[in-house]
């Protein structure tokens, strides 16, 4: 287990920062290995990123207090333990989430709420920029986010498919991280070892699970430290500027 002596931490049992390529290995007997696609076929690692507080702000913690008129600690106090998180596996659609939102039952404007988060998501300073960066590099990137089917959402405002696939959601999987057979559905369908991939998330609950199934984990701070830590790893983030829309503008 390797740690990173700075904010963001890496954890895997199976990689050293020393070494900067990853490498697809074939299945052995065992009846607990991963059937992978063989290395020439795919550029890796294959990078997993959690969307909500580590790519796009949430909107939850302020915003939607803001929207009820209510405190965090009030929101808390008088929402439903569990509405939130059965949405967010796919139990309950949003016309029953707006009827069990409150433990009272109390109705709200669903539709406004919708577009209060809506209005607020926006990327994390210097997010969209490494994803770019990456993106460029030909690297393969997919969501692996706790998250109702409201992170349409987000791809509507932020277009984050131009960066990244949106895989691995809770609400199509009804596996919310960290629980172990979450990464295992992820790893039975990217069909690489474990570690193969580094995941990017805010939890740090989530990063032990990432790495107990073998992944690299980083934890997130933000965007500057988790560039470098990914260049530890041998993640490439060089590129050519006349493809960067940043620098193009730039240049007018």
């Amino acid at each position: 287990m390797a740690f990173l002596l700075r904010p963001t931490i890496s954890l895997s049992s199976k990689f050293s920062p020393a070494t900067p390529k990853f490498a697809a290995k074939m299945p052995t007997n065992s009846s607990n290995s991963v059937s992978v696609v063989p290395e020439r076929q795919r550029k890796l690692p294959i990078l997993l990123f959690d969307i909500m507080s580590t790519i796009v702000r949430d909107p939850f913690y302020e915003d939607i207090p803001a929207f009820f008129g209510m405190s965090w600690k009030e929101l808390m106090e008088c929402k439903h333990p569990t509405a939130w998180v059965e949405f967010e596996k796919g139990l309950i659609d949003e016309i029953e989430l707006a009827k069990k939102f409150f433990k009272d039952g109390r109705p709200f404007d669903l539709e406004g709420l919708k577009n209060c988060m809506s209005n607020r998501y926006a990327y994390l300073e210097g997010m969209e920029a490494l994803l770019h960066d990456l993106k460029q590099n030909d690297y393969e990137i997919h969501a692996f986010t706790n998250y109702p089917v409201w992170y349409q959402l987000i791809e509507d405002k932020l277009k984050l498919s131009n960066y990244l696939s949106w895989t691995f959601a809770s609400c199509k999987s009804g596996l919310r991280k960290p629980d172990p057979d979450f990464y295992l559905e992820v790893l039975s369908h990217l069909k690489v070892e474990p570690s193969s991939c580094i995941f990017v998330d805010d939890s740090l609950e989530n990063i032990v699970g990432a790495k107990n199934a073998g992944m690299v984990g980083l934890l997130f701070t933000n965007a500057a430290l988790l560039r470098q830590d990914l260049s530890s790893l041998g993640i490439d983030f060089s590129r050519d500027d006349h493809s960067n829309p940043a620098k193009l503008a730039e240049g007018q």
